[in-house]
């Protein structure tokens, strides 16, 4: 008899304090008598209810709510399902503005290359030897005896290049577009004077001059630009048609016609 009633009363306790808990999470507190509970009860929502004794005349009932989860799960699919604000209409005319051709991008026109040919290449050198100008201008091959200057002008073919020879050994070759035909020149004179018996020694070999032509693609105003730029341009109608501009890095004389055509002049740049 009394222990039924005793299981009642506290069952009633229990029902007390459960429904004085607020289900969303909050805590409520409840005066009863001094009793030791511990009650742990699971909604459907995943909320964890407990009470416990914390002072004598006090029992604070708290809940715990595993809801934030499933909540924040489904506010993101909330989100995910919301239709966006933006009409995907403004997305292809977007693209299609991106795609329209821009004016700045267009490609430009080439500007035309300049090429600088090389129409001359000087060189000297020498056979450390004395030779018989005579000699050579009679047994010698493609050769021409100048008495009025005191030397002799000797051609070959290959490659195309025409040296002047004068009787202290000295001889000075023109004509080759390159340094290494200038050089290959060289030898040969050399070699032509060695089997004509002269006991010739190549050396001293050097480039005197290189002289390189182009032609821009527009006219010049050799008289403005011969007065902007005093200092290194002179500019006589009288004794050439020209302007002729030095070049101080790298040493070179231009010769600058009003027709675009420039001769460029350059100074030794191999010896040897």
């Amino acid at each position: 008899m009394f222990a039924t009633t005793t299981t009642t009363t506290n069952h009633q306790q229990q029902l007390s304090v459960i429904s004085n808990t607020s289900p969303i999470g909050g805590g409520g507190i409840v005066d009863k008598k001094p009793v030791v509970l511990n009650t742990t009860r699971s909604d459907s929502d995943n909320t964890i209810l407990t009470a416990t004794e914390t002072s004598g005349s006090n029992i604070v009932a708290s809940t715990t709510t595993i809801t934030s989860t499933s909540a924040t799960s489904a506010a993101s699919a909330t989100t995910t399902d919301t239709p966006t604000d933006s009409d995907p209409t403004d997305a292809t005319e977007l693209s299609l503005e991106t795609k329209e051709p821009n004016p700045d991008n267009e490609p430009q026109e080439e500007q035309p290359e300049i090429d600088i040919v090389i129409n001359n290449v000087v060189c000297s050198f020498s056979v450390r030897c004395h030779l018989n100008l005579h000699d050579i201008a009679r047994q010698g091959n493609n050769v021409e005896f100048r008495r009025e200057n005191g030397m002799v002008t000797m051609k070959l073919r290959r490659p195309y290049t025409t040296a002047s020879i004068w009787s202290s050994g000295k001889i000075t070759c023109t004509g080759a577009t390159s340094e290494h035909q200038a050089k290959i020149a060289a030898r040969r004179y050399s070699r032509c004077l060695q089997k004509l018996g002269f006991n010739v020694r190549f050396r001293n070999f050097r480039i005197v001059n290189v002289l390189g032509t182009c032609s821009m693609p527009f006219g010049i105003m050799i008289v403005n630009f011969s007065e902007k730029y005093k200092k290194d341009a002179s500019y006589e109608p009288e004794l050439h048609p020209g302007v002729t501009y030095k070049l101080h890095t790298p040493k070179a004389t231009l010769k600058i016609f009003s027709t675009g055509s420039i001769t460029v002049t350059g100074k030794c740049v191999l010896t040897e």
